[in-house]
């Protein structure tokens, strides 16, 4: 069965994101469930189901102590780590289209600049890749995913004469979108020079290609298509959702293919299903966890060829104004790193036309990416009813 038209995004909200929040993940989950409660025209007790993040300590069963939900029919994890916000897309309109539930939220909360819980380190610990890193890369030094990563961004460069230039132009025009958010961490101006002089965390990877530890959180609800039509906002219609997982091994560094991601076998899949072609798609949120996993996502999505996606992000095609509009919020390299939770937040707001100073013109498609940790994909393609 098809999940094209079965569901919606009908509710998003976030809070301040900061450094310094002062506040518990539970509470800055609460909150930003809250709002994106109110912004679906909805009332807690409205909810029935939940997706919860499985990297938090916030389950289910705090939504009910806390939240108000009266009756909670579906739960579920997608352990993913940073794909997990976009297969949870997958998985609420799987559920509400089997009509188990109407109303799914799907939240997360950070508090990874000022709560050990929260930061990457603890984070990676918790990856059930863990284990199999531990033959090759871990007696090398290299644990952080900056290290696990880096030779992915080394092959593609020996393999294409792809240049740490080329993967500034992604900082930079992120951080160009940041700074017109309004709410983002990072607000100064960026350039390519300021990119390039930046220290190098593990080659290729500069200061710039990384991103951030962000306290915060943000969530949005899924709803089934007859539901969505009573909410408060323009209906965000589901058209095209997958997952994708990388080939074996999990070792990043012993794959056959270090450039090639789960991504390129999802996208097919939600391209084929949503029925549009990569000329339809307006604006694109591509998860930004490091400049190379978006430039390697460009290229796996198909908008542009294997080794290519160089040049298509210098041609300037991904800018504001661009051909191929993305990560209009600052992603997580400047905006807030919630796991792409916030990706698909502003994708929601980019198709109801609520961006503000970023707001895409005449957006009316769009598509957001989730990657996790050793290369799991997820993708959803949307449209404005």
């Amino acid at each position: 069965m098809s999940l094209k038209g079965k569901a919606a995004i009908t509710g998003v909200g976030d809070t301040r994101y900061s450094r310094q929040s002062g506040k518990s993940v539970t509470t800055l989950q609460m909150e930003a469930s809250l709002a994106a409660v109110r912004d679906a025209g909805l009332d807690p007790k409205d909810i029935d189901g939940i997706i919860a993040y499985g990297s938090m300590a916030v389950v289910a069963e705090d939504y009910i102590t806390n939240f108000g939900i009266a009756d909670l029919r579906f739960s579920a994890v997608t352990p993913l780590g940073g794909a997990s916000a976009v297969s949870s897309i997958q998985c609420a309109a799987a559920a509400v289209a089997a009509g188990i539930c109407n109303h799914v939220l799907i939240p997360i909360s950070r508090n990874g600049s000022s709560g050990a819980g929260g930061r990457i380190g603890s984070r990676v610990r918790e990856m059930p890749q863990f284990r199999l890193i531990g033959e090759f890369e871990m007696p090398l030094g290299a644990i952080a995913p900056a290290q696990l990563y880096a030779p992915m961004a080394r092959r593609h460069m020996e393999l294409y004469g792809t240049t740490s230039r080329q993967l500034a132009e992604i900082a930079v025009s992120t951080r160009h979108n940041a700074i017109l958010n309004g709410n983002a961490m990072m607000t100064k101006p960026l350039s390519i020079e300021d990119h390039q002089a930046s220290r190098m965390i593990s080659d290729p990877l500069r200061l710039y290609d990384c991103s951030l530890e962000s306290d915060g959180a943000c969530a949005f609800i899924v709803s089934s298509m007859e539901r969505a039509q009573d909410c408060a906002k323009p209906v965000i219609q589901v058209l095209g959702v997958a997952e994708g997982h990388p080939d074996s091994p999990s070792a990043i560094t012993q794959r056959p293919d270090l450039t090639r991601l789960g991504l390129a076998k999802a996208a097919p899949k939600a391209f084929a299903m949503a029925g549009v072609t990569h000329d339809d798609i307006d604006v694109a949120e591509v998860y930004d966890c490091f400049t190379y996993i978006v430039l390697c996502q460009l290229e796996d999505l198909g908008f542009c060829k294997k080794g290519e996606g160089g040049a298509f992000v210098q041609s300037g095609a991904i800018r504001l104004g661009g051909k191929l509009p993305i990560n209009t919020h600052g992603g997580l390299l400047s905006q807030a790193h919630m796991a792409g939770f916030n990706h698909v937040v502003e994708l929601a707001r980019q198709l109801r036309g609520e961006a503000g100073q970023a707001q895409v013109a005449d957006a009316r498609i769009g598509l957001v990416t989730g990657y996790g940790d050793m290369g799991d994909g997820s993708i959803a393609i949307c449209a404005r009813a």
